[in-house]
């Protein structure tokens, strides 16, 4: 790990939620001791999934870090948060055991109901999410690898859920342990589409071969779940990278994956 004092969190920040000494860089957040701390960038978000997670009920099938209340009550101090200090380490190599992990977890919230803070959250993921879901218009890429997607994604009828977005590098394995889920974002969509968007990513990303989607093609609309995880995340690229997003690199990754959920779409197993 990478030691970064600049941007840390305060001393009386780390006090506040009952931390212990120089707080050391994760990549993402900060450790201090026994808790994580990390920088509040939607408050109402934040303060939803603090009181979800501070009352949902332990279980054998999955860990999750449970945020922790400031000594003066309230689930922020200056702008940060805090959680337990989970065991384990993210291991993107074991798609299938974040995807299993990922419907427990799933299971375990599908009672919540919908949080009213996602109509107010607008930044490049939630614009990739509803223009997905034909909230909003799909602006082509120069690349062309959204045009083949829209023209593939037809209506789905599937209920939605409170849901983790990004669960690929965000589920943490340590021996002996269930797997334990953090940083959790939330989406308002059918849980089989966190699934897909998991999929995608080790396609993409992490080196998963395409026998990954075939294995979970027995979800419902698992083709057109696949598409509109597509869609998320080139669409969440173009907005947050502009220009920057059309690398080679990265248009290698994406193009071989939209086929493959092109095919799925339109000749569902």
């Amino acid at each position: 790990m990478t030691h970064l004092p600049d941007g840390a969190p305060p001393a009386e920040v780390v006090a506040a939620f009952g931390g212990a000494g120089e707080p050391v860089w994760l990549g993402g957040a900060w450790r201090a001791g026994p808790v994580v701390l990390k920088p509040v960038t939607f408050p109402p978000e934040t303060l939803w999934r603090a009181e979800v997670l501070a009352s949902l009920p332990e279980s054998p099938e999955f860990r999750f870090a449970r945020p922790v209340e400031a000594s003066g009550g309230g689930w922020t101090v200056q702008g940060w948060e805090a959680s337990t200090l989970v065991a384990g380490e993210p291991d993107v190599r074991r798609p299938d055991d974040a995807l299993r992990v990922g419907a427990a977890f799933h299971a375990a919230v599908a009672h919540l109901p919908r949080p009213a803070f996602l109509d107010d959250r607008d930044d490049p993921w939630t614009q990739g999410d509803r223009a997905a879901w034909e909230e909003r218009p799909v602006t082509p890429d120069p690349a062309g690898l959204l045009e083949p997607l829209v023209r593939a994604r037809r209506p789905i009828g599937l209920p939605s859920q409170a849901v983790h977005g990004d669960l690929a590098g965000n589920v943490l394995f340590a021996p002996g342990l269930p797997p334990a889920i953090i940083d959790w974002p939330v989406y308002w969509r059918p849980a089989g589409w966190a699934s897909a968007v998991t999929v995608v990513d080790a396609l993409c990303w992490y080196g998963a071969e395409p026998a990954l989607a075939a294995r979970w093609a027995h979800l419902p609309e698992w083709g057109q779940l696949l598409i509109r995880a597509l869609i998320y995340r080139i669409v969440t690229d173009q907005v947050l990278l502009g220009g920057d997003a059309w690398t080679r690199d990265r248009v290698a990754a994406y193009r071989p994956v939209v086929g493959l959920a092109v095919t799925c779409a339109q000749h569902p197993a």
